[in-house]
């Protein structure tokens, strides 16, 4: 069955092939101002502030491990409401406006490992989604959820599929932006996701790898940082996040 992640991977897909890739600027953009929070993961008493979305994630050997177990859709039955397959996701209730996100991360099998920021008070889209960045093995990319792919416009547009095809596919490469990239499984790497104003730059081992403007981006209340692992599984260590401001 489709999930709303492989849907979202075609849309992604189709409109960034109808749109020049944006340059990515080669410096920072960000000027890292107080620590906010770090995370070694190490030890059995983690912070208060980490807290499960979707299963499932686990504390393994000073790392934090993601694996995605909701894999298939679960119709409703017996009363109980049904389930779509998603990504493995752990929230950190953090506020932030703009920030520096340092994390390592390394693939064990799993497809994809996201940094995205949500607004749970916001109404404008899916679940308060605003922001996100995707690192695949062979691709890097950014998305205005906000005012693109979990936005409620295109969530209406997609009730009729067929009919509103082009206007999907504008809305979704105006607000997306997708990068090559070249990783390797069971290697650690270290990603960084700039976000300042409208923009959002992410560089994997201190390298440029991907650049997006667009207007959600800048959306001034993101109350909450969450990390995805798509597949099985992924891990995450050394996460820091900074208060930061536009580099000028």
């Amino acid at each position: 069955m489709k999930t709303h992640l492989l849907l979202l991977s075609l849309f992604v897909t189709t409109a960034v092939m109808a749109v020049d890739v944006p340059a990515i600027p080669q410096q920072s953009i960000a000027k890292k101002l107080e620590l906010l929070f770090s995370d070694d993961f190490e030890g059995t008493n983690h912070d208060p502030r980490w807290h499960r979305v979707v299963d499932t994630f686990t504390f393994e050997n000073g790392m934090l491990k993601g694996t995605q177990t909701r894999e298939n859709d679960v119709p409703a039955a017996d009363g109980k409401p049904g389930l779509k397959a998603h990504a493995a996701v752990y929230g950190l209730e953090l506020p932030t406006k703009d920030s520096v996100v340092e994390v390592k991360i390394k693939f064990g099998g799993n497809t994809r490992m996201d940094v995205e920021f949500d607004d749970r008070k916001f109404t404008g889209s899916h679940y308060g989604h605003l922001c996100r960045a995707i690192v695949s093995l062979d691709k890097v990319t950014i998305l205005d959820e906000r005012d693109g792919t979990q936005s409620t416009n295109l969530i209406e547009l997609r009730k009729e599929p067929a009919k509103n095809k082009d206007e999907i596919n504008k809305l979704v490469a105006s607000h997306s932006a997708n990068f090559p990239a070249k990783l390797e499984a069971g290697k650690w790497y270290v990603l960084v996701v700039e976000t300042v104003g409208d923009e959002m730059r992410v560089t994997i081992d201190g390298q440029p790898a991907a650049y997006l403007k667009s207007p959600g981006i800048g959306h001034p209340t993101k109350s909450k940082i969450e990390l995805g692992v798509g597949g099985k599984s992924g891990y995450f260590d050394d996460i820091k996040v900074w208060n930061a401001e536009p580099v000028k």
